[in-house]
């Protein structure tokens, strides 16, 4: 006798390693899309676009103006037109580009509009205020401060990006 080993597969052997692979490639067919859903937004860089032009530097003073802008935006298939507001003003030599979106519950703000407190922020929806510099006032609803858009300035124009919360 030879010391080959018999290498036959039984029936069940081949069903068990056929239904395992095939099921492997259905799971890798459901698993993989939304892989690529859930992690595809991560690794899309922010191009120079993201940025968006608002004002001349000229335009600009120490009191906070409203400037609106407008961008479209792509949702899946869905793209939009959609209109923002930063309220800007120059600090000495630094550009300051505020959102008008309250931190409490998402209300409008604006700039001077309470006739007590005519040099802050005012929420008219439950009273909340905000100093010059976006800092929320102690005592009133917001519990943050508003928040700050990135700024640019190339060849006089002022450029605003992403608002993001001040720290």
């Amino acid at each position: 006798m030879s010391d080959e080993q018999n290498h036959n597969v039984s029936r069940r052997q081949f069903l068990t390693y056929t239904l395992t692979g095939v099921g492997g490639f259905m799971a890798a067919g459901i698993i993989l899309p939304m892989a690529r859903f859930a992690i595809d937004p991560v690794l899309q860089a922010e191009s120079e676009g993201d940025m968006k032009a608002v004002t001349d530097v000229s335009e600009l003073t120490d009191t906070p103006q409203r400037f609106d802008f407008s961008y479209e935006q792509e949702d899946a298939w869905n793209t939009s037109e959609v209109t923002e507001t930063a309220f800007i003003y120059q600090s000495g030599e630094e550009i300051v580009a505020l959102s008008n979106t309250c931190t409490h519950l998402g209300c409008k703000v604006s700039w001077g509009s309470s006739s007590d407190h005519p040099n802050q922020f005012y929420c008219p929806c439950h009273g909340g205020r905000y100093e010059k510099d976006g800092t929320n006032i102690e005592g009133t609803p917001p519990t943050e401060p508003l928040h700050k858009y990135q700024v640019e300035v190339r060849e006089g124009t002022v450029y605003v990006g992403k608002a993001e919360p001040q720290v």
